[in-house]
């Protein structure tokens, strides 16, 4: 076989930003399959984005990756969550045709230069002298400098509903039988761990009159920052809640829970719970929310977001039935858990290769997280980063100050998980420095210098910078009472009786771009520019402290710390500090700072322990 530069395991979400950004760069690569219905395909809930996940789009989309261009293609609601708070927590959210986005992905990489699309099984990772030679693939080997592997859910999958259990990956598709015992011989032990997916029912068999609609927002944004097209024909969702009844039905019927009985021994995912996990959870609620949302435009199934679960089919049919609106659906597929290996995640280095072997990457629900985003931000590093070390340059790693990818991977490879991981807004310690609105600002530049964003998207960005800059510049202007009356009126606020100053005025609680927009003086300024100028200026105060904060943080970050050093040597260490830190082997002082076990005084006998080895 023709050797390529890279091959990639897997066509999900992680496998699909990883074979593009690795093509993209200029090596030639291989993303191997495992069917090709499987290609970005959508197994669990229909949307891209939420809270945090939102963050993670844009930041994709910013360093060149497709995530964000897809999903604006594939687009059937958009809402941005949390619209109420602050800029730094709102997050896009978008229901999306999970058909077609699964087709529109699988046209980019068949139509992408130095990408090849191989439809087969990766049944081994071949290992010589520590470094990557290939892969065998249904039996024939590939020679190849690197693997990526973004294996998903599907490393000896097993579907559980009830009492039926089927040894395949999500949705029926064919599992990964031999990978896993590959993986464990090269030195990488594996966990369980499980997640699971709710009932698709037909959307004429439910009672939608009963429920609370949700509609998308009239204010239409997009993931990509490339998008100029805007969605128009929005579909609603609908709102719908657990009741007493639904919670008796599922406790009545606990013995036959998969989960309780012993069958399920993968750990679940504590952010997106099972129905049967929340009644045991959260005694005292009498209901929980229940989401119906459409999974494709023209087709007849609705996604009941909010109850998946692996009871019984028998014991589903009764419970959805007793929930408002479902009192005579029909269920098309059946509800299930899925558990399947993955790695413990400390394994890998801040560039998501794998420590002890040279050339192999490792991204996505493989490396123990949860969600389409997580799994297309790995994908992309470890593209990235597979090509660069094939060039011999440096990693390219992210910092917790730079984006919510770095605070993702740098979560997961020096703090390790012992269950599903799921982004979030509260890990972030930089939240208003890593806003959505600004992730090209952040990362765009970064992405072009490393030969992924195209030149399109940099003179975009360019632009956009400029004309946020002149945007800015405008409200250092102080305009008369009477210009500023008619901003002052639709903020609801007295009028002036001196010359009031712009950019003094937008900082005012309840001040926001459409105030703006009735000033002759920002008519003509696109609404998306103003929108995100107003921001920059409403928290410039709180992210010159922040951005403080991050260089001194900065500064641990810039003290490295030698691979090769063995921590049972060094004096006065902890024992706790000592284990932590030879397993997980940090790169950087600041690294070695958010190892759970690692105390303040233990980085100060390390900082003196540097300083000495200097002299």
């Amino acid at each position: 076989m023709e050797e390529y530069g890279v091959i990639v395991v897997g066509g999900g979400h992680a496998g699909c930003e990883a074979g593009l950004a690795c093509a993209r760069m200029g090596v030639k690569t291989l993303l191997c399959a495992i069917q090709e219905d499987s290609i970005g395909y959508m197994p669990c809930n229909p949307n891209i984005g939420g809270t945090a996940k939102g963050h993670l789009v844009r930041e994709i989309d910013a360093l060149g990756g497709e995530m964000g261009i897809n999903a604006d293609k594939s687009l059937l609601q958009l809402k941005m969550l949390n619209a109420t708070k602050g800029a730094a927590v709102q997050s896009l959210r978008g229901q999306t045709d999970k058909n077609l986005y699964h087709q529109n992905m699988l046209n980019t990489i068949k139509g992408q230069e130095n990408l090849t699309l191989l439809i087969g099984e990766c049944q081994e990772v071949k290992v010589s002298d520590g470094a990557v030679i290939g892969a065998v693939i249904d039996g024939e080997f590939y020679p190849a400098k690197a693997v990526v592997l973004a294996t998903g859910t599907y490393l000896q999958a097993r579907i559980i509903t009830g009492e039926e259990i089927s040894d395949c990956g999500p949705s029926g598709f064919q599992r990964a039988e031999k990978l896993s015992a590959c993986l464990e011989k090269l030195g990488l032990p594996l966990m369980r761990f499980k997640t699971g997916t709710p009932a698709r029912i037909y959307k004429d068999s439910i009672d939608y009159s009963v429920m609370e609609r949700e509609d998308g927002d009239e204010e239409v944004y997009s993931f990509s920052f490339l998008t100029r097209e805007k969605l128009v024909e929005q579909m609603p969702c609908y709102l719908t809640y657990t009741n007493e009844e639904t919670h008796r039905i599922i406790e009545r019927n606990f013995h036959r829970c998969p989960m309780l009985d012993g069958t399920i021994t993968g750990v679940g995912p504590r952010y997106c719970p099972s129905i049967e996990s929340k009644i045991l959870r959260f005694k005292d609620k009498t209901r929980h929310q229940v989401f119906v949302e459409p999974e494709t435009r023209e087709g007849d199934l609705m996604y009941i977001q909010g109850m998946s679960t692996s009871l019984p089919k028998d014991v589903q049919l009764e419970m959805y039935r007793s929930v408002k609106g479902l009192e005579h659906c029909e269920i098309a597929k059946w509800a299930y858990a899925i558990e399947y290996d993955a790695i413990d995640s400390t394994q890998l280095y801040p560039s998501l290769r794998v420590k002890h072997i040279k050339g192999l990457y490792c991204a996505g629900q493989l490396n123990g997280s949860s969600g389409y985003e997580e799994a297309g931000a790995q994908g992309l590093m470890a593209g990235i980063n597979a090509v660069r070390e094939l060039r011999g340059e440096e990693p390219f790693v992210l910092l917790r100050s730079q984006a919510y990818i770095g605070v993702l991977i740098d979560d997961l490879v020096t703090k390790g998980t012992e269950e599903p991981y799921r982004m979030m807004t509260a890990r972030a310690e930089y939240r208003l420095i890593l806003r959505q609105d600004n992730a090209d600002m952040r990362l765009t530049t970064l992405g072009h210098e490393i030969g992924l964003a195209s030149e399109e998207r940099y003179q975009t960005y360019l632009k956009r910078k400029e004309a946020i800059e002149q945007t800015i510049k405008l409200m250092d202007k102080t305009l008369s009472p009477t210009a500023i009356a008619p901003a002052l009126e639709y903020a609801g606020e007295p009028s002036a009786k001196t010359g009031v100053k712009i950019r003094d005025f937008v900082k005012r609680t309840g001040v926001d771009y459409k105030c703006l927009k009735t000033l002759p003086l920002f008519a003509e300024v696109e609404d998306g520019v103003l929108r995100d100028s107003v921001t920059e200026v409403k928290y410039e105060g709180y992210v010159a402290k922040e951005m403080q904060k991050a260089k001194e943080a900065e500064r641990l970050e810039s003290k490295t710390l030698p691979l090769d050093v063995d921590y049972e040597k060094i004096p006065n260490l902890r024992l706790e500090a000592r284990e932590k830190l030879n397993k997980i082997k940090p790169l950087t002082l600041g690294q070695a700072e958010r190892i759970s076990g690692v105390s303040p005084a233990d980085i100060n006998i390390l900082i003196g322990w540097l300083a000495s080895k200097k002299r």
